[in-house]
């Protein structure tokens, strides 16, 4: 598949990388997970039949700037939405999986005009509080700088399936591209903002994905459908949070239906 490698340079110095699949219908913008990496959704948008998107690499990941200094809530918002605008996208569909999603529904409740459609995966509304951000910082901190081997890294993340295929593409030559410290300053923030005023102010109309497996609680989406303006929510079985990698093509149907994608045969 195609793109056009884009370089966005941010006032406080950070370069954003991101992706533009140029293709026919409207534009998605996708957003990955904390220490994900834009090559994640690349099996969905194979899935989706090479529809017109862009794949950002967030700030403090992939090949974004691995050192900048602003992992605020706001920072991850003003650059998603810097380039909408620079790339004169229009109304864009938005979907994010896990602090990517949170950051889509800050940038759908800040931006209304730049949202078409949104999907959340695996993304709820956060504001968990620091107990739920030490252990995961704990994990971050545990990974080495580099790993030695394709083995090496799936003994370490304990699976050898599709979800480690998808995290290893992002570890250029087997070295981890973020620093934990930021990355772990990133979740913090997202533990630290409920955003639950901003959901219901969000206009554009959603769809919430969780896997059977995942990590958002059951009582936190039905919220979401009770507060939300126009939520539909689909449960995806058999897979976790990280449903993007484990079984792309199943929700690239879910896209397709939300964002009024003409899917392949193959696809379907």
């Amino acid at each position: 598949m195609s793109a056009v490698r884009l370089e966005l340079d941010r006032p406080d110095g950070t370069r954003i990388i991101a992706d533009h699949h140029v293709g026919p219908g409207r534009p998605m913008v996708l957003l990955h997970g904390l220490a994900g990496h834009r090559g994640e959704w690349l099996r969905v948008l194979a899935a989706l039949d090479a529809p017109h998107a862009v794949g950002v690499d967030l700030r403090g990941h992939g090949e974004s700037t691995p050192a900048a200094e602003d992992m605020s809530r706001q920072a991850f918002v003003d650059d998603v939405v810097a380039l909408i605008e620079q790339l004169d996208l229009g109304a864009v569909d938005l979907v994010g999986q896990s602090v990517g999603a949170h950051t889509a529904l800050l940038v759908a409740a800040a931006r209304p005009d730049l949202i078409h459609r949104l999907v959340l995966v695996e993304g709820g509304l956060g504001g968990d509080g620091p107990e739920a951000t030490a252990p995961i910082a704990r994990w971050l901190h545990s990974w080495p700088d580099q790993f030695g081997s394709r083995q090496e890294f799936e003994q370490f993340f304990g699976d050898a399936g599709t979800v480690a295929h998808g995290w290893w593409a992002g570890l250029p030559q087997g070295r981890r591209p973020w620093r934990p410290d930021q990355l772990a300053a990133a979740l913090t923030d997202v533990h630290a903002r409920e955003a639950r005023a901003e959901w219901r102010s969000v206009t554009a109309a959603t769809l919430l994905v969780t896997g059977e497996h995942g990590v958002i609680p059951p009582a936190q989406i039905e919220e979401m459908c009770r507060t939300g303006r126009d939520v539909r929510h689909v449960v995806m079985p058999g897979v976790g949070h990280d449903l993007h990698l484990e079984d792309p093509t199943t929700l690239a149907r879910h896209l397709a239906e939300h964002l009024a994608i003409d899917l392949p045969r193959i696809a379907r």
